[in-house]
Order: structure tokens, then sequence, then C-alpha cells
């Protein structure tokens, strides 16, 4: 960094500033190398980007230009640059330059720039973790320098930069949202913003984060779900809505979870869970075709589920909770077990802590260890107990369980949704029953939310409703291992 300053300096000493205001290109360099056709000569381009590589022979200079597209070789020679040759030699790798000339194809094909003017646009002060390239089999395979995982998740700026395919995939989550919300506005769902800090928290069972506002003096929560407020929606008329936002959740972090997350919600009045099936299935399948087109620029990665075509056809099995997890523990129904025979299942299978865990929790954990972990291809999981879906209607013919599904993948959930309460009345007495778990200790319990009650006592049509948490979704569809691979910014303990 001392050689870059000092460069800086000789660059300012000639009259050079380090650092452009501006540069107008005329091409990208994909673009550029598709213009010389079979052609010898060709147009003069102007391009702008980062000098990636640079190899220099006295007289003359070659250098690769990287921009979003791609990357050209660039050919810099002392007679045609004149004194600006000299300046060129305080350039590093990393430093951001705009080139002006021909285009021409060197003796071993390559298209390159015959550079006839070059400005420096922004000196970089520090130099990027660049890894070495070599050709093998005619393609170019690159041994990077920058392979820390935890260093790579903050400083993604780096990442980014010296790692074509790490924005390829990033482009790729981008085609996937794009694609989710083509298919939903193409069904007559309404896009739709609600509060992000709002004066309780509800529609999941999660730990919140709270905060205060000084004029209000009252507190506040970072919205742990989407879900009363896009419903309060649907009472007013709205009888289509979905919301792309995050959601944020006072957890720990590991592999599939990040306290920041991205979730796609969407509600639909008039249908069932398993209406709301079909629609996911359907879904899934338009994101993985985005996933699978983003994709093929860069090298297909062995696990990215975006390559199956089974995704398109649908046909997810389904299979129920209750004979699941009951076959899973061992006995004929779990859910007739009192609460100690509980803890001691969940003991047996390695989960800690049991004896803090109220009933609901400890019937989760059971179920990720016996069933949710060994779920492979995307599966539907139906027909959940009561006491763990407090938002859900009864199933017709089972009071003791709701009409709610879950998606599993590699033993991830995916998706999870309901045929939604809209009886005011069930759904004052499950809050109620939350409450008394939230006094009794649970953080994950919610509270009344009398508004939200009253908003039901207007009359709230039936729906189904469902909630797809994208980074897990991206995760799946792509073949990323962590979490922390799929969000540009996953939050971290400080350095």
């Amino acid at each position: 960094m001392r050689a870059r300053l000092d460069k800086l300096d000789a660059l300012a000493a000639k009259g050079v500033p380090g650092f452009a205001y501006g540069y107008s290109r005329s091409h990208l360099a994909a673009d550029a190398l598709q213009l010389l056709g079979d052609a010898e000569e060709g147009q003069e381009v102007k391009l702008a980007g980062r000098l990636v590589a640079w190899r220099a022979h006295g007289k003359t200079t070659f250098a690769h230009l990287s921009d979003p597209s791609g990357r050209i070789q660039l050919y810099l020679k002392q007679d045609v640059l004149g004194a600006a040759y000299e300046t060129i030699q305080l350039f590093d790798l990393g430093d951001i330059v705009g080139v002006r000339g021909p285009l021409f194809r060197t003796r071993t094909g390559e298209v390159t720039v015959r550079v006839v003017e070059v400005e420096l646009l922004a000196k970089s002060l520090r130099p990027l973790p660049f890894g070495k390239e070599e050709i093998v089999d005619g393609k170019p395979v690159r041994h990077s320098a920058f392979t820390d995982g935890e260093m790579r998740s903050r400083q993604r700026y780096a990442d980014l930069a010296v790692h074509p395919e790490v924005r390829a995939l990033f482009a790729s989550r981008s085609a996937m949202t794009r694609a989710i919300r083509t298919f939903l506005d193409g069904r007559g769902f309404l896009e739709v913003e609600t509060p992000v800090l709002q004066p309780l928290y509800g529609g999941a069972l999660a730990k919140p984060f709270v905060t205060h506002h000084n004029t209000l003096d009252m507190p506040l929560f970072l919205r742990i779900a989407d879900e009363l407020y896009l419903k309060r929606l649907v009472v007013g008329g709205f009888e289509r809505v979905y919301e792309i936002g995050h959601d944020f959740r006072n957890e720990g972090i590991d592999r599939t979870h990040n306290p920041e997350f991205t979730m796609l919600e969407f509600y639909q009045a008039y249908a069932d869970y398993v209406e709301m099936m079909d629609v996911v299935e359907s879904l899934v399948g338009a994101a993985a075709v985005a996933v699978r087109a983003a994709l093929a620029v860069i090298d297909r990665p062995d696990d990215a589920a975006a390559f199956d075509p089974a995704l398109e056809k649908g046909g997810f099995p389904r299979i129920e909770w209750l004979p699941a997890l009951s076959r899973g523990v061992g006995v004929p129904d779990v859910l007739a077990l009192d609460d100690q025979a509980l803890r001691a299942a969940a003991a047996r299978v390695g989960v800690h802590r049991v004896e803090q865990m109220l009933r609901p929790k400890l019937l989760d954990e059971l179920f990720q260890v016996h069933v949710e972990s060994k779920i492979d291809r995307p599966t539907f999981v139906i027909d959940y107990p009561l006491e763990l879906s407090p938002l859900a209607k009864p199933k017709r013919g089972n009071p003791a369980l709701t009409e709610r599904f879950e998606l599993f993948a590699r033993g991830r959930e995916l998706a999870n949704a309901f045929s939604e309460l809209n009886d005011p009345i069930d759904q004052r007495r499950r809050f109620e029953a939350q409450a008394k778990l939230k006094a009794a200790g649970d953080e994950e319990a919610s509270s009344v939310d009398e508004d939200y009650l009253r908003a039901m006592e207007y009359g709230m049509p039936p729906m189904g409703g469902v909630g797809i948490g994208l980074d897990r979704l991206f995760m799946y569809l792509s073949g990323t291992q962590h979490i922390r691979d799929a969000i540009l910014f996953p939050t971290m303990r400080p350095e």
C-alpha cells in the first residue's frame, strides 16, 4: 500500500489525477469482443473497467481489462502512447481505467484493443487478492488467492471483484427474484409494502429484535413476519397480495440461519392449502428456470437443483406430519406423549437443554431430527398439530390438526403455508394461549394483537397463505452450502 501511495504522489506530480469524475464508454467488453467478427481489424471502442492482468515487455505492455460483462485484452505501445506510456508504468493491478482504440486480432487470434488513449479513473490503493490463471484444454482455469470463506463474506466487495463466478451467482439470485415477481404478477397478485417497525410482533414463533421510539416513547419490534399486515389488506379488499422484504429474528447463526433474511409472503382469498400447494410447485419451477439460465454462464455447481427438470413438472410428494413423526419416535401417536416423555425422547436423539423447552418446541425439535433432516427431494409435509400452528384453520374432520403444509428439500424448510384462520373468536383463543406461553417464559410466543382481531371481526374471507424464505430457496436451487454465501452482506461478529 505504501508503494501504491507513492505512485499516486508521482501521478499527481505529473498532473494526472488519481480519481476521475466520470468516463463515457461506448461498449462493454463482451460487446466489443463480438464487433470484430472474422476481420483482422475493426472499429474504435471506448471501454472502462478494472485492470486484472498486466504483462510489461519493455516498450510494449499487454493487459486485461475486466467489466461486468467479462474481460478483454489491451495492447499498449510506447510509440503510440508517447509520454503517456511512462505514466502507465505507475499503474497497478486493480486500477480502474478508461481506454480508447481500434480492435484488432493478435497472431494467437485474441481480440484486443490497440490503445491510443488511456485515462486513470480510480487508483487502487489496496491490492486485491487476484489469483493466477492458466489455460487448460483451451479454457481459463483460475487458482484463487482468496479462499477464506469468512474473509470473503466480510469483504464481499473484494470477493466480487476477483471472482466473476460469485458475481454470476448473485446475478442468478436477482434473476430468481424477478421470475417470482413475474409469476405472481401474472396471477393477479399485488405487490405491497408493510411496516418493518411494529408495535407488536406476530405471524411466527420467534424472538424479536427490540428498539425504542423516542418521540412516541414506546417499544417497537423489527418484524419477524409480514403475515398479519398482509392479511389486514385482504380484509380491506386486496384479494391477492404479496411482499418480498426483510424479516428479523433474534436467533442463532448457522449454515441455514441469518438474523436478517429475505421472505416472500403471499395470500390468496378463497383458496385453501391444497390449492396453494399447486401454486408453490409452479412458483418453484419458475424460479428454477430463471436460476438455471443465469447459472449457465459459469460452471454448473454439482448440487444446483435448478438443473433438475423434475422441478418444473411439480407433483412433489406429500406426507402427513403426525404419522411421519410418530414412526420416527417409535410410538403409535407422538401427540399422546406427556411433556416428560417428549423431553426424554428429545434427549435420546441429542437435543440439548430439553428441560427448558415447552411442548411446542419439543415437538418441533423432534420433527427436525426424525423427519425434516431426512427429506432430500422437494416434499410437502402436511397437517400439523394445532399447538404448532396458531394461525392455521383446523383440519376438516380432525380439529386436533391444522390445514398447514411445509415444503422441505435437502433437510431444509423452503416454504410454510396454511389454510388461514379467519374466525376471530378462535383466533382470540389461540392468541391467549400464546400469551400464556409467553408469560411462562417462551420468548418465541406472541401476544394478543387486538388490532388484528378487530380487522378479522369486520369479516376476513377464507384464504391460503404462503411464506417462502428466498435465501434458502436460492441455496437449494443454486447448490450453495452456507447461507452466508447466498447473502451479499451476512450478519457477522465484528472483526
